[in-house]
């Protein structure tokens, strides 16, 4: 049976201005992982600015800005929810509670929500429109069922996630053992700055008119670059450092910071991303891969911009990092591999799981 959403849900539109005790317990967009129910992370250093949305535990919280990126959870506790959001509780006359969360999460109500958004470089949903639009629900007993099942299915996909984060935990452990903070350098290699072994190459910004739904290249994205897999495309042909291929470093200085080795082909980088040449000479690319990961945690402290933390790349090029003898960095790499084909194994476990909990929400 069909329901217009406001049958489904209701909008708790109460909101508050934050006062410095509730920092501890404020929920931004940032804290909540892409398709992933549960909070981990929470709270801000000082009292959020303006008025935001007061929520209760157990609500669902749901990204009403660029809703491609599919944040979705729900609250751990009592707070207040950034006013970019929707704080959303089920209507238990039509839907189960704990199968509320499940329906929202699906193909059909994300894609629709990515339909109503309004806007340019920040689409957002308005409630007016999302209110009216319709969804089948499957019968209250039938849903039940269905959020037994769910649920089980989550909740080993998160065994699995935490198993994976441990493994990759440990190898973290083993790289400071070996080398300790490479900016530190407690164990006295040489020292060169990152300038001077590796060179940093932003890639374009691109005005929306130049992002197509469809074209000859990929134009890779910071969102692209960790979970967001809607792309968008260009046919500009541009200078040859625009571009990044299977193999290279890349790093994002933007937003969200990291490296990682690229595998997706031929693609167009944004300027938010550095495409990184190095020394081989002196640099294992594996290792200085993980290398620049576990600077990241260090260079955060050292973000500029409030509403976008970034880097800059002169403040990048001028950090000296420690240089390990090249036959140890492969040492490394090879423990790193040894683990990485465990996380390999997990990752297949989570994917086959994440098909599972698909098709029981979509079908």
């Amino acid at each position: 049976m069909n329901y217009r959403f406001d049958k489904i849900a209701f909008n708790s539109t109460a909101k508050k201005t934050p006062t410095e005790s509730d920092k501890e317990h404020y929920i931004g967009l940032e804290h909540i992982d892409s398709e992933c129910l549960e909070i981990t992370r929470w709270g801000s250093d000082v009292a959020p600015i303006g008025e935001k949305l007061i929520m209760k535990k157990g609500d669902v919280l749901f990204g009403k800005r660029r809703a491609y990126q599919r944040k979705l959870a729900i609250a751990p506790f009592d707070g207040i929810f950034s006013a970019h959001g929707m704080v959303l509780r089920p209507n238990e006359e039509v839907v189960d509670k704990n199968y509320f969360p499940f329906f929202m999460s699906s193909d059909l109500f994300m894609e629709r929500a990515v339909q109503i958004s309004v806007g340019g470089l920040s689409p957002t949903i308005n409630w007016k429109d999302l209110r009216e639009q319709e969804f089948p629900l499957p019968s209250l007993a039938e849903q039940k069922v269905l959020a037994e099942k769910l649920w089980a299915a989550y909740r080993l996909k998160e065994s699995y996630k935490k198993l994976l984060a441990a493994t990759e935990e440990m190898v973290k452990s083993q790289f400071i053992e070996m080398f300790g903070d490479p900016l530190k350098n407690p164990k006295n290699y040489t020292q060169r700055k990152l300038g001077d072994v590796a060179t940093l190459l932003n890639g374009r910004a691109y005005k929306a008119s130049e992002l197509l739904s469809s074209g000859r290249y990929l134009v890779l994205r910071v969102g692209n670059f960790f979970t967001n897999t809607d792309y968008y495309y260009s046919d500009l042909e541009l200078e040859p450092d625009k571009y990044c291929d299977t193999g290279d470093i890349l790093y994002s200085w933007s937003a969200t910071l990291g490296a990682q080795i690229w595998k997706g082909g031929k693609v167009i980088y944004h300027y938010h991303i550095w495409k990184v040449l190095f020394d081989e000479n002196i640099l294992n690319k594996e290792y200085f891969c993980f290398m620049l990961n576990v600077m990241t945690d260090s260079l955060k402290q050292e973000t500029h911009g409030s509403t976008m933390v970034h880097l800059t790349k002169d403040g990048m090029e001028k950090k000296f990092i420690a240089i390990p003898p090249l036959e140890l960095q492969r040492r490394f790499v090879s423990i790193a591999e040894q683990a990485d084909k465990s996380g390999f194994e997990l990752r297949k476990s989570i994917d086959a799981i994440d098909q599972v909990i698909k098709s029981l929400i979509n079908n």
